[in-house]
């Protein structure tokens, strides 16, 4: 079974799963949503970028610190890192990890402890922060489980990321033309992107779009946006890097808000904003749900189970969220991710920069990732 227009897949998922809700349709639109959020997670994951990523951290402007955005994702510099195990619980605590690195002598001065569970009843929590101080945040990854024992990856991310990604999706009311909403979401993506990074963009009176970046001492540089960006992102000074963030966006497509080809408005002010946009397709969204949700292989059970036990009638816990995710459906993405990592990249259109693909993306990704932040950050 195939859903050429994402709009007759969530029209199904109100009918099979949200029916018993007030708004079965509504609620089958947020639930794409949170896919969309799910999909950019396990592909960072699937791109060895998972001890970077943050969720939900509040990121400050440029030049304007006093103002904060929370985003989906930021990518952080590593400052630490090391692995523990521990006893196989049914609750893994905030706490517990704490001794644990005690015992490796993993020194924490200045940090405070936070209340999280990485671990409770077979749910994780992903990116789970256990500790935070004013310049940093120390963060807990499960990455190998057996019966009797847990390897837990500890991470001390620098505060400061050097890329961000935002996920945005847009419904309209059954019934009405494009709503109201649609614009302004877009408008609050566009201007997060564009007041978080050093690298900010002027356009000329051609329409050319054009990059500035400054010094400290005042002077600048200004060159077209894209070949500015890369040189930056290949490079080792750190007054290029040290306030540079790359701005990633992922949107999708909700009714007649627009499609990869279609670029109205919503769009062209998102692709002038972000870095980097990029357009997961119908198909790709589609072929997630059918094969993993609504029709999986016996194999994918669990994820199916997830995902019913978080959106179904009886609702108890979510557990298949960017945030909370069942430990046995993680495990099982990760393998398909890993598996299909060729086919998922082909899910996404490229909107901006032209003519680059995913792969790129991931390289530069990965070669951010790689730079010798302890220096650059000094």
């Amino acid at each position: 079974m195939s859903y050429p227009l994402i709009d007759k897949l969530q029209k199904l998922l109100a009918k099979e799963v949200f029916h018993r809700t007030k708004a079965p349709k509504k609620a089958a639109g947020r639930a794409l949503g949170t896919l969309v959020e799910i999909i950019t997670y396990y592909l960072l994951k699937t791109w060895k970028l998972a001890p970077h990523v943050s969720i939900e951290r509040g990121l400050e402007e440029y030049g304007n610190p006093d103002i904060t955005h929370n985003v989906e994702y930021s990518l952080h510099p590593i400052a630490r890192q090391t692995t523990v195990r521990m006893k196989n619980a049914p609750s893994i605590t905030a706490g517990m990890i704490l001794k644990a690195l005690e015992k490796q002598s993993f020194a924490l001065p200045g940090f405070e402890k936070k209340t999280n569970n990485l671990l409770k009843n077979g749910v994780l929590r992903n990116a789970c922060t256990i500790a935070t101080s004013p310049a940093s945040f120390l963060l807990s990854h499960v990455v190998k489980t057996t019966r009797d024992a847990l390897d837990i990856h500890v991470i001390e991310q620098d505060k400061k990321p050097f890329a961000m990604l935002e996920c945005k999706r847009v419904g309209v009311e059954e019934g009405l033309g494009k709503g109201p909403q649609t614009i302004e979401k877009a408008k609050q993506g566009a201007y997060v992107a564009k007041s978080s990074s050093s690298l900010q963009k002027i356009r000329t009176d051609k329409g050319e779009l054009h990059g500035i970046i400054y010094k400290s001492d005042g002077s600048y540089i200004i060159k077209p946006f894209v070949p500015l960006m890369e040189e930056i992102i290949s490079s080792r000074d750190g007054e290029l890097l040290r306030k540079f963030i790359l701005t990633v966006g992922i949107v999708s497509n909700h009714g007649n808000w627009f499609t990869a080809e279609d670029h109205n408005k919503e769009l062209k002010v998102l692709a002038q904003s972000y870095d980097w946009l990029l357009f997961l397709t119908d198909t790709g969204l589609s072929e997630f749900i059918e094969h993993l949700l609504l029709n999986p292989k016996k194999e994918h059970m669990p994820i199916r189970k997830a995902f019913m036990s978080s959106y179904g009638g009886k609702k108890k816990k979510n557990q298949f969220t960017k945030v909370q995710m069942s430990i046995e459906a993680d495990g099982l993405l990760v393998e398909y991710f890993k598996n299909n990592l060729l086919k998922i990249e082909g899910w996404f259109n490229i909107i901006t920069p032209r003519g680059k693909t995913p792969a790129t993306l991931r390289s530069e990704l990965n070669e951010l990732a790689n730079k010798d932040w302890r220096n650059i950050l000094q």
